[in-house]
């Protein structure tokens, strides 16, 4: 049986259909699973923590492959149907991922026999950057986190200076991985297939940030300030953000660092953030 009528059957059996306001669209393409989980390496001594498993679809491939699994689901529905369908190294969870200690979590499951614990996903689009900052910010044991987001959202995480079209989230996942797209999936991969098309991502997580800064929520009050008015100038946007007490003082800072008084923060280098966060913070203002 090929996986679009596994799914249908599935969706027949327990007589549900996805639930648009949690995303929900179930995956029917097995070169797509395939490839997620080619791309994040799973192991037979990896602990895999997967988000929004839905129908087990992929928990399926992953129960193959690792040594344990936690599924953490929001949907009373399908837990119901991962209970019926797994039962051997998979612990589930019903929760919203967004309230689960994570931390706690992974210190309880992460046995002697566990070498990596990875993070594959397809997640939900309507709160993926916040699932995606929660694994980085809480600062948890894991080695990578491989997910399916929409495909504009990897490319903006992705994204480099030369091109352009970062954001304040290029900066954040440039903080604490390696980022890379790793798969590109059409619409038509799921039932009900989405408005749009999705990539699969791959961050490997680093062991620590690739800059030094002497304040780090400092560091990410910048950033976001940068790119609240994308449109206007770095010198413009902080000045603005009243970081410090003049635009003469930020033109200043800015002409010291080396930096182009008239540069947009989208072709900034994370090094130069870094770099303007220690003058504002030996600055005394924070």
């Amino acid at each position: 049986m090929n996986l679009y009528s596994e799914t249908m059957q599935i969706l027949k059996q327990y007589n549900i259909s996805a639930n648009k306001n949690l995303g929900q669209n179930f995956l029917i393409s097995e070169d797509i699973v395939n490839g997620i989980i080619k791309a994040a390496e799973v192991q037979k001594d990896d602990l895999v923590i997967e988000i929004g498993p839905g129908l087990g679809t992929l928990t399926k491939e992953l129960l193959q492959n690792a040594g344990k699994v936690i599924c953490i689901e929001l949907d009373k529905r399908m837990i119901n149907i991962l209970q019926d369908r797994f039962n051997e190294n998979l612990c589930i969870i019903n929760n919203d991922i967004l309230k689960v200690n994570l931390k706690e979590l992974i210190q309880k499951e992460k046995t002697d026999n566990i070498s990596k614990v990875k993070v594959v996903a397809n997640l939900p689009y309507y709160i993926t950057t916040p699932i995606i900052m929660k694994l980085l910010e809480d600062k948890l044991d894991i080695y990578s986190i491989t997910v399916m987001v929409q495909k504009e959202v990897a490319e903006r995480m992705t994204a480099t200076k030369e091109k352009g079209d970062s954001g304040a989230i290029t900066y954040a996942i440039n903080y604490y991985t390696n980022p890379s797209i790793v798969l590109d999936v059409p619409k038509e991969s799921f039932i009900p297939a989405p408005e749009v098309n999705s990539s699969v991502i791959k961050l490997d997580v680093l062991q620590k940030p690739k800059v030094s800064v002497k304040d780090e929520e400092l560091f990410f009050k910048i950033i976001k300030l940068s790119f609240m008015q994308k449109r206007k100038t770095l010198l413009n946007s902080l000045t603005n953000g009243k970081l410090l007490k003049s635009k003469n003082e930020v033109e200043t800072m800015l002409q010291e660092l080396n930096i182009d008084t008239k540069i947009r923060p989208e072709k900034l280098t994370l090094e130069e953030f870094a770099k303007i966060t220690d003058y504002v913070y030996n600055a005394n203002v924070y």
